[in-house]
This record gives C-alpha cells, structure tokens and sequence, in this order.
C-alpha cells in the first residue's frame, strides 16, 4: 500500500514538474492561430495565406521575438486547413481556441468560411482577423446588425468594390449595359454583384442580365445564352478563379466577345494558368499592385519571393498584413491576454502596410482603405489605375 502511495506521490509530482515547465515555456511563447484554405475549391489561397503567415512569424522569431511591455516572446504558429467548407472552419476555430489556447487567429480568408468561423471567436471573445474576406457580414453581428467586437479585416468590403468596379465600367470603359454572372449560393459573391448592380444602375447604366449559378456547376451555357441574348457591353464576374476561366471559355465557344470584369477573387496567378490567353486584356479590382508598389510593399515583395520563388498575391500580401495589424496591436498593448489585444485593435487609428494605408474608425473592424484595378497584359497582372475611397 505504501508503495503504491509512493508511486502515485511520484507520479503526481511529475506531472507537476511537466505542468511547470509546460508554463514556464508558455509564459514566453504567443501562440497565433491560422485557418487556411489548403484544400478544398481554392487552395492557391490557402497556400498563399500559409506562405505569407508563416514568413511573418519566422521574421518575428529570427528577429528574437516580439517586444510586448518590455519582454521579448516566441510565436508559436497554429494552422487548420478548413478543406473549403463553413462547418470546418467553424470547428477549426474552436479547435484554435479550446484545445490550442491561441490568443488570436488570422483567417479564413473567402467570406462563405470567415462568416462561421468569426461567429466562432465573437462568442469566445477571441480577436480574429481576416486577411481577404469583403463581405460586410463578416464583421456584423447577425442578429443586431452592429459591429462584432473580436473580429476585424486587413481588406476593403465589398459595399467599396462593388462601386469600384461599376464606375469603372462606367466611366473608364464607357458602356451603359452590363450582364452580371455571379454564384447565388456564395455570401462573397452574391454580395458583390448586387452591390455592382445597384451602383450601376444609379449612375445611369442598365443591368441587362443578371444571372446565377450554384457552387460547383461546370455547365453555364444556359446563363451564357440569355447573357449573349440581352446584348451587353461588359460582363462582371464576381468569382473565383478556378470557376471564371471555364465561364469565359464557355462564354467565347458562345460568340461573346465583350470585355469582362472581375473581383479580387480573381487575383491568383491560377487563375491565368488556368484561362491561358482567354484572359488577356480583361480588369479586376483588388488590393494591391507589385508592379506599383510602395517602399513597404517592395521590402515584402522581395522577401517573398526569396523565400518562395514568386511574386506574391493579394491574399499573401494581406496575410502579411493581417499579422502587422497583430503585432501592432500586441506591442501598442503591451499584453498578451485576448482582451487586450482585442483592445488594442479597436484602437488602432492608422496603419501602413503592404496593401497600403488603412484607416481603423471607432467601433469598427473593417479599414478604410484604396483598392486598385489591374489589367491582365501577356500573361500577367499589370497595374492599371487606383480607387480610392
């Protein structure tokens, strides 16, 4: 009996000693959460997203760490693959949360996977940031329609790039009639187009054709034809970039030859391996331009793609972004808690990053901040002009 005494003494003894150490390391250690669209229907997201994360993260540890109130910790970086569904990204939040004790999480990045997972962290009271989700739902409570408290965004919403391109088609393009081809099941992409249809129509223009499809359809030849029928001048496809090449090609096979407008979700190098010269010559508003970039944006750019061999996207360079506002927020803060990071920033009025300034106003997660139009031109994106807000 006694022996057994003595073994469970030493057991629990152990177990105290490895909770010490486990503290003692934690007490100098943030630990960040990532969730990413590594698989599933856009995993050029994903791994630009987990690209940008983890350089951020490593920049940060080479660097000896993070000074937050006069102490330097180590990142400790987590990161979920959502596989492309909502009911995952919901459960990798929580599993971020609950079982990684992460303080604060950068993504998901498409609205259809950021909604579910910022409800996630709103109820937790966890700080989520979003690198690349527009949807204005993101950031608002459903129920009461005021800003969630815990989640901000490094992007634009779509209210702004809605307008943005609308005008654009408008006035740039000189047209007067547009067809819209946008995917009803999708919060990002249903938004975006009825944003652009209420712009255009305000200032002028007719939309002749509006028409959906649901996520997943390969076959658009029927939406096409009553496009092709309508008679448009320009075309908006507010879409991903593994569905927009199929949509064009079908759409030429048509006989459609109108210019054809896109979102920042067109903004992958994919997306022209995918559409080849079908592409060329057509515009998409997103968030930044490498060819045009800033001093900060030109530093990230080239330590990018020395570490991955190419020019990196919107959604890495928001990324990056995303991570800046954390860092900010943590040493303007001077704590790790999720409280006071959460506090910190709400509280930040200004910040100057890779995908330009973004202005924070009280009681608001989401930036002001420009967006710009790119062209595709041989095969690349090439800047065309700015919008800014």
């Amino acid at each position: 009996m006694k022996r057994v005494s003595l073994l469970l003494s030493l057991l629990i003894l152990g177990s105290l000693l490895l909770s010490a150490c486990g503290t003692a390391a934690s007490a100098n250690t943030i630990k960040v959460g990532v969730i990413a669209e590594l698989t599933g229907d856009i995993p050029a997201v994903g791994a630009s997203c987990k690209n940008a994360a983890e350089m951020a993260v490593k920049e940060v540890n080479d660097a000896g760490g993070l000074d937050v109130g006069g102490k330097k910790y180590t990142i400790e970086l987590f990161i979920e693959d959502n596989a492309g569904k909502a009911d995952q990204s919901a459960s990798a939040a929580q599993k971020l949360i609950t079982q990684q004790n992460v303080v604060a999480i950068i993504g998901p990045n498409a609205s259809r996977y950021a909604i579910p997972a910022a409800e996630v962290a709103e109820s937790s009271k966890v700080p989520l940031i979003t690198p690349w989700s527009t949807n204005p739902k993101t950031t608002l409570d459903a129920k009461t329609g005021l800003p969630k408290r815990y989640v901000f965004r490094a992007c634009f919403i779509d209210p702004f790039q809605g307008r943005v391109v609308a005008k654009f088609a408008l006035e740039q393009l000189k047209t007067t009639k547009a067809a819209v081809l946008y995917d009803v099941a999708s919060d990002y992409n249903k938004g975006i187009a009825e944003f652009f249809k209420q712009t255009y129509e305000e200032n002028g223009g007719t939309v002749v054709a509006f028409e959906t499809y649901t996520t997943g359809d390969k076959d658009f030849s029927a939406q096409l034809t009553k496009i092709k029928d309508a008679a448009p001048e320009v075309i908006f496809l507010p879409n991903y970039y593994s569905e927009v090449p199929l949509q064009i090609q079908q759409a030429h096979r048509l006989g459609i030859e109108v210019p054809f407008l896109g979102s920042d979700s067109w903004g992958s190098a994919e997306l022209i391996k995918l559409c080849g010269t079908e592409c060329e010559g057509y515009y998409f508003s997103t968030h930044y331009a490498p060819d045009a970039a800033t001093p900060v944006a030109t530093k990230f750019i080239a330590s990018y793609k020395a570490t991955y061999g190419q020019t990196p996207d919107d959604v890495a360079a928001l990324t990056y972004d995303a991570f800046g506002l954390l860092w900010t927020a943590l040493k303007n803060g001077g704590k790790t808690d999720r409280e006071s990071i959460r506090n910190a920033l709400a509280t930040i009025p200004n910040y100057e990053g890779v995908t330009g300034t973004m202005k924070f106003q009280e009681g608001s997660g989401d930036p002001i901040k420009s967006a710009v139009i790119l062209q595709i031109k041989n095969g690349a994106f090439v800047w065309y002009a700015n919008a800014n807000p």
